[in-house]
């Protein structure tokens, strides 16, 4: 059985592009799916939460049965937009050996344009499993950058979580790979 990392990002990519996933109300979902982008019910003054795996949106989500999370997406962003993301990043908590001290982490998070949880991962029954998903959190700058250059296309998987939650069949699962962080990145985010 393959040992997985505590932390490791993994996610679904190619060459140029990586799938992140949220979970919108249908006033926001169905017009991104129809014209390509965000419509303007969409706030980018908001933070943004994107989560490259897509069991931890589900069990986020409740299988896309939550209120205001009914639809889930998968946002195919340019990878090098994924990669400044995760170079911007601070961990949105203090983590001994990671940081040099908790005041240098509170200044590097006051000035983070992104952050960083890492949660526990889910099986297919949404419990928690041993190791760690990644949440990278946007504001500012960076949401209007996810929302225009990064962004290629998105992707309704709406009905793709409906049928997983129904047949639990890990081969529905979209096909996601540790993911290669940028070292620096890697480093100052606590992952393996």
């Amino acid at each position: 059985m393959e040992q997985i990392p505590k932390r490791q990002v993994r996610a679904r990519y190619d060459e140029e592009t990586v799938t992140v996933y949220q979970a919108f109300r249908p006033e926001i979902a169905e017009p991104a799916v129809a014209e390509g982008r965000f419509p303007a019910a969409f706030d980018p003054g908001r933070m943004t939460w994107v989560k490259p795996s897509f069991r931890w949106l589900m069990y986020r989500s409740d299988w896309a049965r939550s209120e205001g999370q009914e639809r889930v997406l998968g946002v195919v962003l340019r990878r090098a937009g994924f990669d400044a993301a995760l170079e911007a990043a601070v961990l949105s908590g203090y983590e001994r050996g990671v940081h040099a001290s908790r005041a240098q982490w509170q200044r590097e998070l006051r000035r983070a344009e992104a952050r960083v949880q890492w949660d526990p991962e889910r099986d297919l029954d949404l419990r928690p499993l041993g190791h760690r998903s990644l949440q990278l959190g946007l504001s500012g700058s960076l949401v209007e950058r996810y929302l225009g250059e990064w962004l290629v296309r998105i992707e309704d998987l709406t009905p793709l979580a409906r049928e997983l939650h129904g047949a639990r069949d890990p081969g529905l699962l979209p096909p996601e790979r540790p993911y290669p962080v940028p070292a620096g990145a890697a480093v100052r985010l606590g992952g393996s």
